[in-house]
Formats: C-alpha cells, structure tokens, sequence
C-alpha cells in the first residue's frame, strides 16, 4: 500500500522531468478497503486551548468621568462643589477662567476607543451652563448605578416637592403677612389722619383761644390806653383848672395887695385899716 501511494506521488515530478515518458501499465483493480472505525473528536482528545495574545493595557488620557457623576451636575454649584464632585478640569485656560473643560482620548484594550467631552460655563464661581452633547462614547450606567441614581432621582424629587410646598407655604405666609402689613398700614395711616385731624381741630380751637385772648387783650389795652388818656386829660384839665385857679387867687392877692398899699397910701396914719375912704 505504501509503495502503491509513492508511485502515485512521484508522477507528477517523472512527468516533469522526462517528456516521452513510457506508459505506466493499467494497474489492477484494487480491493475495497475495510471500513475503519470512527475517530473519536479531536476536541474530545485535544482541550480547547487558544494561542496566546500580546496584552495592551488601557490608555486612559485626559479626565476619567462617569455618567452617575455627571447626572449629579446641577446648575447653580460653585467651582469647589463642582471639583468635589468630578475634580479638576482637564483644560484650564486662564484668559478664559470661566470655562471649564473635561476631554478624554482613550484607547481600551478589546473595547471601544472613548472620546467625550464635557464643558461647563461659569459666572463667576457659579455653574452657569453644562454642555454634555459630547459624552456618547462614555460608557453608560451599571446596574447598580442605575439603581443609585434612580434613589438619587426619588430622593431630589421628594426634596423638589418639599422644597416647593415649603417655598408655596413661604409665599402663602409672605402673602398673608404683606396683607395684614397693608392693612395695618392702612390702620396707622388712619388713625395718623383722624390724630392729624384732631390735633388740627384742637390747634384751630386753640388759635381761635388765642386770637380771641389776644383781642381781648388788645381791646382792654386800647380802653385802658382810653380811659389812661382820658384820666390824663382829666387830670391836666384838673391841674389846668388849680392852675388857673391858683393864677386868679394869685392875681386876685396881688390886685388886693396892690390895692391895700394904695389905699394906705391915701389914708392918714389914724385912718383905721378897714376904712378905705
């Protein structure tokens, strides 16, 4: 059997060597061959065993963010929360402090490459704006921090609802208080008018007290300035009067003084003193 295969092996290169090569003779019929037995599987007999590969380990560059971090952004933070949440940023420009930016370029080892980026926009130290229309190729959310977030979602939705009862319920007593300060305003400013109005009344009555006092008092200082003037005049009428008075006695006198040294001065020195003539 075996010289039988090498014959048939070697035609081809005897063909190629030699062309006028002799006729092989017909060979003879050969017996069927006996079945033979059914191998087994070779990989019953050989373990499935894989070659070898080179490992490249994952090349992480820029910042390594995660969505459950990134879903926990809300705008309003300062630049420390924000830092506390998913740290620095990866590109910090200096002539533009109020953006930050988070770029990732990495390449994983039987796994798809990862390139995102997330831009965050401050005022100031407050977050302002949060573009995350980059991130597709960030891995999504695990089991378990779709089970986080969705407790962090209940549980900012009850702190929405309480916050927004209790800001309702602030408005609701800052409305009722503003009312009742209107309506004491309104209160105080009435009562001030209805003062304002008395203190006016009793000013008036008292001006009027007053005006009328002072012309009362200005009537009887012109009738005692009259009755002063008229006792004045009396008085000088009556000095007047003793006056003239005592001008005629006086004169009188000096006529009768006159009178008596005439008299005695045509009568003798015997003539009585009563005796004129």
């Amino acid at each position: 059997m075996k010289k039988i295969t090498l014959v048939v092996l070697s035609l081809p290169f005897l063909s190629a060597c030699s062309p006028s090569m002799p006729e092989l003779p017909e060979m003879p019929e050969m017996p069927e061959m006996p079945e033979m037995p059914e191998m087994p599987s070779m990989s019953k007999l050989i373990p499935n065993i894989s070659l070898p590969t080179l490992f490249r380990s994952d090349i992480n560059q820029g910042s390594i963010l995660d969505r459950f971090s990134i879903n926990q952004l809300k705008v309003g933070m300062t630049k420390t929360e924000v830092q506390d949440l998913i740290g620095s940023p990866s590109v910090a420009d200096p002539f533009h402090n109020n953006q930050w930016d988070y770029i990732n370029h990495s390449t994983l080892y039987k796994k798809d490459n990862i390139n995102y980026r997330l831009t965050l926009i401050f005022d100031k130290s407050t977050l302002k704006n949060i573009d995350s229309s980059k991130l597709e190729s960030l891995p999504p959310l695990t089991e378990k921090e779709q089970e986080l977030e969705g407790k962090r979602l209940a549980e900012e939705k009850i702190i929405a609802e309480r916050t927004a009862k209790e800001k309702a319920e602030q408005a609701k007593s800052k409305a009722k208080a503003r009312a009742i300060a209107v309506k004491e305003a309104a209160a105080q400013a009435k009562a001030l008018k209805e003062k304002q109005a008395a203190q006016a009344r009793v000013a008036a009555k008292a001006k009027a007290i007053a005006d009328k006092k002072a012309a009362d008092e200005a009537k009887a200082l012109t009738e005692k300035r009259a009755a002063d003037k008229k006792a004045l005049e009396k008085k000088q009428a009556a000095e007047a009067k003793v006056a003239t008075r005592e001008a005629d006695l006086k004169e009188g006198y000096e006529a009768y003084e006159k009178a008596a040294e005439r008299a005695k001065s045509l009568k003798g020195p015997n003539t009585p003193w009563y005796r004129f003539w």
